[in-house]
C-alpha cells in the first residue's frame, strides 16, 4: 500500500473538518511557542494542520538506525571533549573549533555525567530530499522541545477521528513518556524525577506541566529547590523536603547556577552544578552539550561517527562548507548567490540568508562579514525538500516540511516512532520554524 493514502478518509475528511476546533482547544491548552531574540521575547501560537506526514515502516526504520548512530557518536564526542580531548589530539577537528564555540563550558571540565550520557534527550532535525534521500540539517542537544506538540494533538485528532487510527496501521505513539520516564530513571542519582520549568509564563510551560504529569515527575521552579550537604531538595509551602535524584531542566545552561555561571540569574539554583558534579543528581540535558550543536561543529559530525564508531555515516548533513577553510572560503565567495549562509550563534531560524535573495550590494556585505568573521558562519547547498499538503482557507496547498525527530538515551539508544513536523506557511518559504510563523502536523509511523 501507498505509505501517502489513508484509509478510513471519510472518517478522516471529519477530523480535518474539525480543524478549527482542534486549534482552538489547543490554545486553551497554551500550545504556544517563544524565542528571544535581540532581548525581545516573541510568543505566538503554534498551529495545527490535520493533514498527517506518514512516513513508510521501511523507511522508518532506516531513518531510525542513522540517529542511533549519529546521537551514540554525539555522546561519545561530548564525553571525549570534555575529557581526554583525542578527536582533537587526533587532528580531526580544529582545536579552535571547540574552545571558541559558545556552547562549550569550561565549567564542565571534568564532570562526567551519570553513565556517561549526555544528550538523554536529542531533537534532529531532517529533510527529505526530493531525491528521495533524508538530510540532517541540526542537531538539537540542549533543550529541544515540541515532543508534546504531536502528542496532544494527536489525543485530540484521536477523538475527533478514531476510525482513521483503526483503519491505518499507525504506531501508538502514546509511548513517549515511558520512553522519558526510562531514560530519567537511568540517570538518576537516588530520589524523586523532577522537571524544572522556568514558571508558567514561559511560552513551553504547557509542555513542561504536561511531560511532569505525564511522567509522575514533579513540576518544580528553582525558588522551590536548594542545595544541602551536596544534594538537591525540593521543598513544600508546608516545610516537606524531598531529595531530587534527576532534573529535567528546561532553562538555558548559563541560567543554571548563579554560582557557576551567570550570577545574575535569577532562575538558577546555587550550587546545583556542585551536587552535579558530586554525582548526587542528574540533569537532563547535561550542561555543555551546546559545544556539540554548535552549527559549525555539525560539519564535523560525520567525521564523528568514523572515528568513535568506524562506521560509514547512514544519514548525510546537507553539503556543508566551512569558510574557516581556505578552500571552502573560496567556493563559498565565488558561490555566495545560490548558498543558503547560517550564522552558527543563531537558533529559531534566524540567521539563516539565502543568497539568491540579495542584491549585488547585499551580497558583498554578507562577503565582508564572512571574509572578516570566518568561524560565524557556515554556507549549504539548497536542498529542495518536499512539499507536503496543508489546509489553508479550506484549500488544501503545497509546503515545505521539515521532521524533529527525537532520540532518547537511556541504558540504550531508542527513537520515538513519531516527530514534530513543521511547515511554512509562506509559499516562497524555505524557513519552516515556528518562530518564522510556521505550523505543525502530526507524524505518522506506519507499523507494516
Amino acid at each position: 500500500m501507498n505509505e501517502n493514502v489513508l484509509r478510513g478518509s471519510a472518517d478522516f475528511t471529519e477530523a480535518i473538518g474539525n480543524a478549527k476546533e482542534i486549534n482552538e482547544l489547543l490554545r486553551r491548552y497554551g500550545v504556544k511557542f517563544g524565542i528571544y531574540k535581540n532581548g525581545v521575547f516573541k510568543e505566538q501560537f503554534f498551529p495545527f494542520d490535520p493533514i498527517p506526514r506518514v512516513i513508510g515502516a521501511e523507511q522508518f526504520a532506516a531513518i531510525e538506525k542513522g540517529l542511533i548512530q549519529r546521537v551514540d557518536a554525539l555522546n561519545q564526542f561530548l564525553y571525549d571533549i570534555y575529557h581526554d580531548k583525542k578527536i582533537v589530539k587526533d587532528g580531526k577537528i580544529p582545536e579552535d573549533f571547540i574552545y571558541i564555540s559558545s556552547g562549550y563550558l569550561a565549567q564542565c571540565e571534568g564532570i562526567t555525567p551519570r553513565n556517561k550520557i549526555y544528550s538523554h534527550i536529542s531533537g534532529i532535525d531532517l529533510v527529505q530530499g526530493k531525491d528521495g534521500e533524508w538530510y540532517i540539517l541540526e542537531d538539537n542537544l540542549r533543550i529541544p522541545s515540541g515532543a508534546s506538540y504531536p502528542l496532544i494533538a494527536r489525543e485530540l485528532t484521536r477523538i475527533a477521528s478514531p476510525e482513521a487510527f483503526r483503519s491505518n496501521n499507525i504506531v501508538d505513539n502514546r509511548n513517549y513518556p515511558d520512553l522519558l520516564r526510562e531514560t530519567m530513571d537511568y540517570v538518576n542519582c537516588g530520589g524523586v524525577r523532577a522537571i524544572l520549568t522556568p514558571g508558567r509564563y514561559n511560552a513551553a510551560y504547557f509542555e513542561h506541566s504536561y511531560l511532569a504529569e505525564n511522567t509522575d515527575s514533579l513540576l518544580v521552579r528553582s525558588d522551590e529547590l536548594f542545595v544541602e550537604n551536596n544534594m538537591l531538595w525540593h521543598k513544600t509551602y508546608s516545610g516537606q523536603k524531598t531529595r531530587i535524584g534527576v532534573l529535567y531542566r528546561r532553562i538555558s545552561d548559563e541560567y543554571l547556577d548563579p554560582l557557576t555561571f551567570l550570577p545574575e540569574s535569577l532562575i538558577g539554583i546555587p550550587n546545583l552544578m556542585e551536587a552535579y558534579r558530586s554525582g548526587n543528581v542528574g540533569i537532563i540535558n547535561a550542561p555543555g552539550n551546546g559545544v556539540a550543536d554548535d552549527k559549525g561543529i555539525y560539519y564535523f559530525v560525520p567525521k564523528m561517527i568514523e572515528y568513535y564508531l568506524g562506521e560509514e555515516p547512514i544519514l548525510r548533513n546537507a553539503p556543508t562548507y566551512l569558510p574557516f577553510y581556505k578552500a571552502d572560503m573560496i567556493y563559498v565567495l565565488d558561490n555566495l548567490d545560490r548558498l543558503v549562509i547560517k550564522d552558527v550563534a543563531e537558533a529559531g531560524g534566524y540567521g539563516v540568508v539565502f543568497g539568491s535573495d540579495l542584491d549585488s550590494e547585499k551580497l558583498a556585505g554578507l562577503k565582508d562579514m564572512i571574509l572578516s568573521q570566518p568561524r560565524r558562519f557556515i554556507a549549504q547547498d539548497v536542498i529542495d525538500f518536499v512539499d507536503l499538503p496543508i489546509l489553508d482557507n479550506g484549500e488544501t496547498v503545497m509546503r515545505k516540511a521539515d521532521l524533529r525527530a527525537f532520540v532518547l538515551s537511556g541504558k540504550t539508544t531508542k527513537v520515538w516512532a513519531s516527530g514534530l513536523t513543521r511547515f511554512s506557511r509562506n509559499p516562497d518559504s524555505f524557513v519552516v520554524n515556528s518562530s518564522q510563523g510556521g505550523g505543525f502536523k502530526d507524524t505518522w509511523v506506519r507499523s507494516q
